[in-house]
């Protein structure tokens, strides 16, 4: 967006470090996050893009704890359900050089919102292929991508990934379904960054971290709120 270069320039992060510390106390009181961070945002006229990402990065310490001690490190060997729309729109920001959040719970969220359209960009095809380059590299079994069947072009996403596949050495499919966080909630070991996804999965990989280290290195992460446990 236009505004994101003063919204979270150097000169606005003080502001927004001290908003998320606020959002951080009322939230481990049980506060809501939608209520919370609008009454934050009033109060330091936070733009809706700077409030966005405040509720995207900041988590209560008990869901921090909770997804921390579900995260695994090796899933060699294993079966992956991947959050797709999730992970390669993050994938696709990081390969435009654009605006990628290090959040409290150690994912990488974006600022991005589908409302029910995706369209494929010049990103895409790296964004992919970075994707099954790591998914080999972590030596998983099988990857199960799960596409988010009303949301337009989801069924040429899924052709692209399949023609980009080629011969790769573990099983791959690549599904439409709806509603996709419902199914990955039931999934013994998912990828995504999606909170209400995280909160209730059995055990969950940090896959766009994963690749993005891999694939392209050091990335300019925006910090606004470091990790308090």
């Amino acid at each position: 967006m236009p505004t994101d270069e003063r919204d979270f320039s150097e000169k606005a992060l003080p502001k927004l470090r001290k908003a998320a510390e606020e959002v951080y106390f009322l939230l481990n009181r049980g506060y809501p996050v939608t209520g919370t961070t609008r009454f934050i945002g009033d109060h330091y006229q936070l733009s809706e893009r700077q409030r966005l990402a405040l509720a995207r990065i900041v988590s209560p310490k008990e869901s921090i704890i909770s997804r921390k001690n579900r995260e695994l490190t090796d899933i060699s060997g294993k079966t992956l359900y991947i959050d797709g729309l999730n992970v390669i729109i993050g994938l696709e920001i990081a390969y435009s050089d654009s605006m990628l959040f290090r959040c409290m719970d150690g994912t990488i969220r974006d600022l991005a919102g589908l409302h029910g359209t995706y369209r494929l960009i010049s990103q895409t095809d790296s964004a992919i292929r970075a994707l099954l380059a790591s998914l080999e590299t972590l030596e998983v079994e099988k990857a199960v991508i799960y596409l988010d069947q009303p949301v337009s072009n989801s069924g040429r996403l899924r052709q692209r990934i399949l023609e980009l596949a080629g011969s790769i050495p573990f099983s791959l499919e690549v599904e439409t379904e709806n509603p996709v966080d419902a199914i990955l909630k039931t999934k013994p070991l998912v990828a995504s960054a999606d909170a209400i996804i995280l909160d209730e999965c059995q055990q969950w990989f940090n896959l766009v971290k994963y690749v993005v280290e891999k694939q392209i290195g050091d990335y300019p992460y925006i910090e606004i709120m470091q990790d308090q446990l």
